[in-house]
Order: C-alpha cells, then sequence, then structure tokens
C-alpha cells in the first residue's frame, strides 16, 4: 500500500534538495512487497524522475559553465543528491536480491544490483561526493580555455578547421595553438587528477580491492571480460592495427612528398594531396537536415527519430564560449528521449560525431519502447558504443547530396576514405589510453605528475609510429591531460575499441545485406540490458574480439576498402 504518491514531472526535483527527495525512497524501503512489480514501476518511475531532473541540471551546466545558478543546481545532484540516491537504490536493490524475485528480462538487473551491494561501502558515499566536485573544477577549467587566433577568441576546439588546412605552416600554427591552454594548465590539471587518484584508491581500498583498476572493472559490470582480456587486446592492437596505421601513414607521407610526418600532418586529418579541408555545412541547421535524411535512407523510423529530436530541440550542437567541450548522448528517462550535445565547427569530424551521437541516440529510443524499467534500459558502454560506432558506418554510404548528404561524389570519398583510416588509427588511441589508466592505478608511480607524463610518451611511441615528435614532447603530454574520459570517466574508453570491432561486424554484414543487418542491429538495440553483453553481440550479428586472429580480420576488411576507395 503506497503512502507517498510519487510527482508527476520532474520538475518536482529541480531543486535537488535531499530533503525533498528522501521520503519517496523511505516508502519504497519499507512497504511490504506482496506486488513485486508493482513496487518495481514505482521504483523505476522514481528513478526516472529524479534521473530526467539530474540530467537537465547536467545539460544546463555543460552548455554554459559560466551561469553559477545551474553549476550550483548540477553540483548538488552531482555531489549531494547523486551519491545519496545510489546509496538508497543499493538499500532497494538488496531488498529486491533478498526477495527472490526474478524473470526473464530481469537477470541481468538483478546481477548488477548483486554486484552493487557488494560493492557499496558506506564510508565511500562523501568520497563520491568530493570526486563529483572535483569533475565540475576540471570541466569549469576547461570550458573556459580560449585562445586568440588572428585577433579573433576562439575555443580549442574551434581551431580544428585550422589544423586540418592545406597551408602547413597555418596547421602547424594552429596545432600548437590548440595544445597550448593544456600546457599552460598543466600543474592546475595535475594537482585535480592527484586529488582524484587519491580519492578512487581510497574508494577502492574501502570495498576490499588493491587497487581502483580493479574496482572500476567490477564497478563497471564487466563480468564478461577481464583485466587479462584487456591486456590482450592491446597486445593485439600492437600486432594488428599499428603496422596497418603506419601503412596507412607511409602512403600519407609519400603523397605529401615529405621525408617525416610531423603531428599537424597526421591530426584531424590534413588532406595529403593537397586540397582543402572539406566543409560540409556552415549552419548547423544543415548539418541536422541532412544527417536526418540520411538516417532515413538507413531505416525510416530512424529517420522519424531524429526528426523528433529536431521538432522538440533536443540537439545543441554549436560550440560556443562557456560551453563544456566534448560531445555526448544523454537520456531523459521520464520523457523518453535522448538529448545531444557537441561542438561543432563546420568540419568533417562534425558530421561523424553527429552520425556518432545520433547512434546513442537511436539506442535511447529503441530501448525506451521496448524495455519497460529503467534497469532493463541500462546497457553497458561497449554496446552503447555499438549502437553509435556502427551508425557512423551504416550512415556514411549516404554521405553524397544525391542520397540526402552533405558532399558531392569526390567529397564523399574523401570523408569515407578519412572515416576508415580514422577507425585503423584509432585503435592505437584507444589501447595508449587504456594501458595508461591500467598502469597509473595498478604501478605506485601512477601518484607521481611527472612519472605520469613520462609513461604517457612511453605508452604513445609503443602504439603510434609514423609520426616524428621530436622536440614536442609538452605538446605529446598535453594530449592525455585534453582526453577527458581519464579525468572524468576512469576506464571508460577501451569500451570504444571492442565496440568498433562490433560495429565493423556490423557493417561487414550490412555489406552483404543491408536490410537484414539494420534489421539485426535494431533488435539488439531494442534489448537494451535485459540480455548478457554476448547475447547483445550475438543479436546484432557479432562477437566480442580480443584476439589478434579476429582483429586482423577486421583490419584487413578497412584495408581491402580503402584500396578500392582509393582507386577509385
Amino acid at each position: 500500500m503506497r503512502t507517498v504518491t510519487l510527482p508527476s514531472t520532474p520538475e518536482a526535483f529541480r531543486d535537488g534538495r535531499w530533503e525533498d527527495i528522501l521520503p519517496y525512497y523511505e516508502e519504497l524501503a519499507v512497504r511490504p512487497l506482496d506486488d513485486v512489480e508493482d513496487w518495481l514501476r514505482d521504483w523505476s518511475r522514481l528513478e526516472s524522475l529524479l534521473g530526467e531532473a539530474h540530467t537537465l541540471a547536467s545539460i544546463r551546466y555543460t552548455s554554459d559553465t559560466t551561469d553559477p545558478e545551474w553549476e550550483d543546481r548540477y553540483l548538488r545532484f552531482s555531489a549531494d543528491v547523486g551519491p545519496k540516491a545510489g546509496e538508497q537504490s543499493v538499500r532497494l536493490g538488496r531488498r529486491l536480491v533478498e526477495s527472490g524475485h526474478s524473470r526473464a528480462g530481469l537477470e541481468t538487473a538483478v546481477r548488477r544490483f548483486r554486484n552493487s551491494i557488494d560493492l557499496f561501502r558506506e564510508e565511500n558515499v562523501p568520497l563520491q561526493g568530493e570526486l563529483s566536485k572535483l569533475n565540475a573544477r576540471h570541466q569549469k577549467l576547461t570550458g573556459a580555455m580560449t585562445v586568440e587566433w588572428d585577433g579573433q577568441e576562439m575555443t580549442p576546439m574551434q581551431l580544428r578547421p585550422y589544423i586540418a588546412a592545406a597551408d602547413r605552416s597555418v596547421r602547424e600554427r594552429a596545432w600548437r595553438l590548440h595544445y597550448q591552454p593544456y600546457i599552460d594548465q598543466r600543474d592546475e590539471m595535475a594537482a585535480i587528477f592527484d586529488a582524484q587518484y587519491e580519492l578512487r584508491q581510497r574508494s577502492a581500498r574501502n570495498a576490499g580491492f588493491a587497487n581502483y583498476r580493479d574496482y572500476a572493472h567490477r564497478q563497471r559490470n564487466r563480468f564478461d571480460y577481464t583485466s587479462d582480456d584487456c591486456l590482450r587486446w592491446h597486445e593485439a592492437v600492437e600486432l594488428t592495427a599499428v603496422p596497418a596505421a603506419k601503412r596507412i601513414l607511409d602512403r600519407h607521407r609519400r603523397e605529401f612528398g615529405l621525408d617525416v610526418l610531423r603531428p599537424w600532418d597526421v591530426e584531424y586529418n590534413p588532406d595529403s594531396l593537397g586540397r582543402p579541408p572539406l566543409k560540409p555545412f556552415a549552419e548547423t541547421s544543415v548539418l541536422a537536415d541532412r544527417a536526418g535524411r540520411m538516417f532515413e535512407r538507413v531505416d525510416p523510423e530512424l529517420g522519424r527519430h531524429f526528426q523528433t529530436m529536431m521538432e522538440e530541440e533536443l540537439l545543441d550542437l554549436d560550440s560556443r564560449k562557456g560551453k563544456a567541450p566534448g560531445g555526448y548522448c544523454t537520456s531523459l528517462p521520464f520523457r523518453e528521449r535522448p538529448f545531444i550535445f557537441m561542438n561543432s565547427a563546420g568540419v568533417d569530424g562534425d558530421v561523424k560525431t553527429l552520425l556518432h551521437e545520433a547512434g546513442h541516440a537511436f539506442h535511447s529510443f529503441e530501448t525506451m519502447a521496448a524495455q519497460p524499467l529503467v534497469w532493463q534500459r541500462t546497457y553497458g558502454s561497449e554496446m552503447a558504443e555499438v549502437a553509435s560506432m556502427s551508425m557512423e558506418l551504416l550512415a556514411g554510404r549516404y554521405l553524397e547530396e544525391s542520397a540526402g548528404g552533405l558532399y558531392s561524389p569526390e567529397e564523399a570519398r574523401r570523408s569515407r576514405i578519412q572515416h576508415l583510416e580514422g577507425i585503423v588509427l584509432f585503435f592505437g588511441h584507444c589501447a595508449s589510453v587504456d594501458a595508461f589508466q591500467h598502469w597509473i592505478y595498478t604501478d605506485p608511480l601512477g601518484a607521481d605528475r611527472d612519472a605520469r607524463d613520462r609513461k604517457w610518451l612511453e605508452l604513445r611511441s609503443r602504439f603510434q609510429r609514423g609520426v616524428d615528435w621530436s622536440g614536442l614532447d609538452a605538446q605529446r603530454v598535453a594530449r592525455w591531460y585534453a582526453q577527458l574520459h581519464i579525468f572524468l570517466h576512469p576506464f571508460y574508453y577501451i569500451e570504444y575499441g571492442i565496440a568498433q570491432l562490433g560495429a565493423l561486424q556490423v557493417w561487414r554484414n550490412a555489406l552483404r545485406d543491408q536490410r537484414a543487418a539494420v534489421s539485426a542491429y535494431r533488435g539488439a538495440l531494442a534489448l537494451g540490458g535485459s540480455r548478457p553483453l554476448p547475447e547483445l553481440y550475438e543479436a546484432a550479428g557479432a562477437r566480442l574480439v580480443f584476439d589478434a586472429a579476429g582483429m586482423s580480420e577486421l583490419i584487413d576488411l578497412c584495408e581491402s576498402e580503402l584500396d578500392r576507395l582509393i582507386k577509385d
């Protein structure tokens, strides 16, 4: 019997006061479990209401990190409400587990609840609050970064078109300027990370783990692969993707007519044949409109999903001062809608970013329509990134204006070549980011800011070859400071590499039978998190790949398609 009536909208939680929220959890904690399914529906509704209020505060804050009102709301949710709500969710999860209730579609959620119960320590709740404050400090610092380019104030991200310029001297000047704020702020960013490191290691020890690496893997519900699998994945990248990446870079060096490549000849895809950078759009409204047409070609229902997002103003695509860097797709669980955030600069990479984030959005649409409870909609990043990276490849087939896209046939060919090259080149970056974090949290030297910088340089030399970095150690070190995942989402990165291999398998299937591949893709997305990870991959027509043989097959596919496109 209910003693508290849930609010009708997330607006009730807008100000994020815990004293207003706690009674709803308390009611669920003491209500008799005469009807477990009814109790689950109410708990799910509460999580949806609170989750959406938190998400809206996060969206508003990242959209304008200079707004003190929304900074305050975001911090209340992140540092106070979020950890306390997490504590209550563990409490309610324990009730569910102890009830013995389960059914088809709920098993993986129960497994995650058991994991949360095992990991929960009350003494970690205030530590999570402190980490949230440090994360906000990082976002504010990076969101305020600007540079001066020919008398105009810009964000570092807005320099991307100049880093891809045909004029090599312009590229170098823009590239150096892009990393300068991170070099200037290195000590402040290192101090933030020092504090994050100490809190994370302490949280791990509190939970009975030797280090944060092992704790984080459990915390991320990595039931289907281990830390050793990740190390095996790094080795597979070194054996297969790194040599393929060097072959690509060697071809670029020959096309440029250079003795050696420098980093400004590689980052943001400057054209090695001297053609000006692709400029697919001037206004983000054009980007959104053309992307919608491309999604419709992939699948009419996906096109309708994106049209809904445009109509309901669920896109924030422009870059501007005060806006947090990067891009993301998040979900508004109560209204059952996704939201896309990114920083557009009018370059080809923006097209891929929107296709990527739209894949996440489609995952949300499909899952929320098929799975009634929030926990059934909770899927790991390994599957989330299959959704996004597959969409880059599936929609990338329709880049030409004649198919609804933004490019002439020759420009579309260039974009596809850049995309496939970027996939091959990415594996080395992904491996270095993940291997870096494995080292940081398992080696005592990870607490030493100077040792971290030295280790980063060592790993970049292992996983990235074919570019001359002499005299540029400061800029090369700055690259990890610009990798926000290491600061804000530790160990959330190898998922991109694992998922890219899954997406390549979806794409391979689409090259054989587009309709069947897209149908399987959508079917897998609709499963949400209701099945274990290997079953989700299987539903999408793929498998988890950690071995060099499996990776080699997919790298070979990329190189074969590149050869075909280059010869056309």
